[in-house]
């Protein structure tokens, strides 16, 4: 969904930032004005809650909002229902002005079952607005969550706003004569929810309606079915006296552009297709399907009428075989993968550092080891990104800072494979691939040229006319890339060490040494852009916040705040992080205390601390769940006093 932005407030094609709502209101209620809000959808597993965020998000692209969004679900395709495990939600934050995360707590939390409400109570403020499905909290129900008594009943609610909704019921009765069981009917609920909300917010309601029976084309009844329980519960708020107020936050002031609403994965979807037409090469994705990772393959396969190939493996080994393959008939090869997908992985990445082929694995990080937490998010890779090969096996790493980002993260990391000839591996994580924002879309013109030249002649210095693979740009010290049947160009790469130039198999220990320094050597040349460092107090601030990958929007979100308390913080972000900036030195030293908040157990600090001796403050964090930017002001808060908080080492 596009909106467009002049310079001022999102506009759709209405104009102005506001389509027609289908429905319109004409109960006086008092209207309250935000600049900001966050809302949580939370029920069982099957309750549609993931559905039901993601319409809201859309019509709030559409109005022109900006916003930031987290879905959280159970790994399992049907969890235990109505238990806490079984929970699944979806948390957007919209607002006027430009936003960093999805929000810390939730202003209202829409819970349709006891367990969601168990689950997500915690995280709700105080004075906070709950609306609950009351048609879920019976008896059975509410033991098997754990509680003794009706939370409906008793003072744990009193803090909140309370709002009881007979959503079920409801839903049920305005679908009595579409012919539908009970038990579909019910399924429609989600439906009803989301139309509640959308007029409590003021939000349009004729994309919903297209969007369902678009995908719910085949099933014409179903479509119809839903659109009345949306109706239904817009509707409900239009006409029940419990909401006496509404709310409106207004359109964000844009820069000047066409934006739509994106997800990590699909982002950087995007970026490979773009890549594959800014390089003219043919793109083959050799993949295996795995949570998070898969929706890029599910993207991509979408867009043959690009040049994109998308190959299904049958193991994740198969998968990077055939993109590594492929770069080597002289396609651009792509893989991508999560958890313990990239351990499996390794084996061929190393192979690609051999024989010097471009490659762009993605790595969509998840909780770990092992299986871990398939659904969950971390950024606990990054040592294996740098080292997890047998050998001295150097590869760039690259990583995205938000979901927008990735597509310009994707472009990036081709470039570097291609003008390099190396494997790179692109460090996205659960959190960045699931959540949305604005995107706003760039014009094909300002995107870069990645166009390669293949080598057409032989190469050697000697009077044999051969093709020698090893000999190196003197400026970048790739190698020549020859397409396999180019007449005159015969030569053989593999596994095994290459003679320096001729690419013969050596056990030379000297050429070793050479071959493997320049390895090194071509990676640390890649030229990557200096670190810029945000500070609005002009260099007074003594405190550096230093993040890579998704922790950029609540440590800048945490630097508003402290910066707001009058504390002076400086703000940098690493999307190099192998090579790193050449000035990074110097920028780590120009401050009395640098802090790097990961979720991980301090990764990058190990290698900042190793690599430029400076005693950084690592803040670490592996729940499964991004940084709250309230906990991170108080940790840069407390730094900046000299207060050495709880969890910083």
């Amino acid at each position: 969904m596009s909106t467009s932005a002049n310079g001022g407030p999102g506009s759709t094609a209405a104009g102005n930032g506001h389509s027609s709502a289908s429905l319109t209101s004409s109960r006086s209620t008092e209207v309250s004005k935000l600049d900001r809000v966050v809302i949580r959808f939370a029920g069982d597993s099957g309750d549609g809650m993931q559905l039901t965020g993601d319409r809201f998000t859309s019509e709030a692209a559409a109005f022109g909002n900006d916003l930031s969004t987290m879905p959280n679900f159970p790994a399992e395709i049907r969890a235990p229902q109505g238990t806490i495990p079984g929970v699944s939600s979806f948390q957007v934050h919209f607002a006027d002005y430009d936003i960093l995360t999805p929000g810390d707590r939730p202003d209202v939390l829409v819970a349709m079952n006891p367990a969601a409400l168990k689950a997500n109570l915690r995280d709700v403020p105080q004075g906070g607005t709950i609306i609950l499905n009351t048609d879920e909290f019976s008896k059975r129900n509410l033991v098997k969550v754990g509680y003794d008594n009706d939370p409906l009943d008793d003072d744990t609610l009193s803090a909140f706003q309370v709002h009881r909704v007979a959503m079920s019921t409801l839903t049920q009765g305005a679908l009595a004569d579409t012919g539908l069981g009970k038990k579909d009917a019910e399924r429609c609920k989600n439906m009803f929810a989301l139309g509640l909300l959308s007029w409590m917010y003021h939000r349009p309601t004729e994309g919903t309606e297209r969007f369902l029976r678009e995908k719910f084309a085949k099933k014409p009844d179903i479509a119809e079915a839903n659109i009345l329980a949306f109706r239904a519960g817009w509707n409900y708020g239009e006409t029940t006296e419990s909401f006496a107020t509404t709310f409106e936050v207004a359109p964000a002031k844009l820069n000047q552009g066409t934006y739509r609403q994106i997800t990590g994965n699909t982002a950087l979807a995007y970026g490979i297709v773009a890549a594959g037409q800014q390089s003219g090469l043919q793109i083959l994705l050799g993949t295996y399907p795995i949570t998070p990772a898969s929706d890029v393959l599910h993207e991509l396969s979408k867009h043959k009428n690009f040049g994109i190939i998308t190959f299904q493996a049958e193991d994740e080994i198969a998968g990077i075989g055939a993109a590594l393959g492929a770069s080597y008939g002289g396609a651009l090869g792509v893989t991508s993968t999560s958890g313990p997908g990239i351990a499996l992985k390794s084996e061929t990445i190393g192979l690609g550092v051999m024989t010097e082929l471009p490659l762009v694995v993605i790595d969509v990080q998840r909780g770990g080891p092992s299986t871990g937490l398939p659904t969950k998010t971390e950024q606990a890779d990054l040592l294996q990104a740098m080292f997890g090969r047998n050998g001295e096996s150097p590869v760039p790493i690259v990583a995205p800072l938000s979901p927008a980002d990735c597509f310009d993260a994707a472009l990036e990391a081709t470039r570097i494979a291609l003008k390099y000839r190396t494997p790179v591996l692109l460090l996205s994580d659960g959190a960045i691939a699931n959540g949305s924002e604005p995107w706003l879309i760039p014009d094909v013109a300002d995107l870069p040229d990645l166009r390669v030249e293949f080598a057409q002649e032989p190469n050697s210095d000697s009077d044999s006319g051969e093709f020698w693979p090893y000999v190196r740009d003197p400026e970048t010290l790739a190698r020549a890339w020859a397409v396999p049947g180019t007449p005159g160009l015969q030569h053989r790469i593999g596994g095994l060490e290459k003679a320096d130039r001729t690419g013969h198999i050596s056990y030379d220990p000297d050429n070793h040494e050479k071959m493997v320094r320049l390895r090194q050597a071509k990676v640390d040349g890649i030229d990557v852009p200096d670190l810029v460092v945000d500070d609005p107090s002009g260099g007074k601030a003594r405190v550096l916040a230093l993040g890579w990958g998704s922790s950029y929007g609540p440590i800048g979100a945490a630097c508003r705040r402290v910066r707001n308390l009058g504390m002076p913080i400086a703000q940098a972000h690493l999307r190099h992080l192998n090579p790193l900036p050449a000035n990074l030195g110097d920028v780590l030293r120009a401050y009395d205390k640098v802090v790097v908040p990961e979720m991980n157990l301090g990764q990058l600090a190990l290698l900042l601390r190793g690599k430029f001796l400076v005693d950084v403050h690592s803040y670490t964090k592996v729940a499964g769940l991004p940084f709250k930017a309230e906990e991170l002001q108080n940790v840069f808060a407390d730094i900046i006093t000299s207060t050495v908080p709880e969890g910083v080492k």
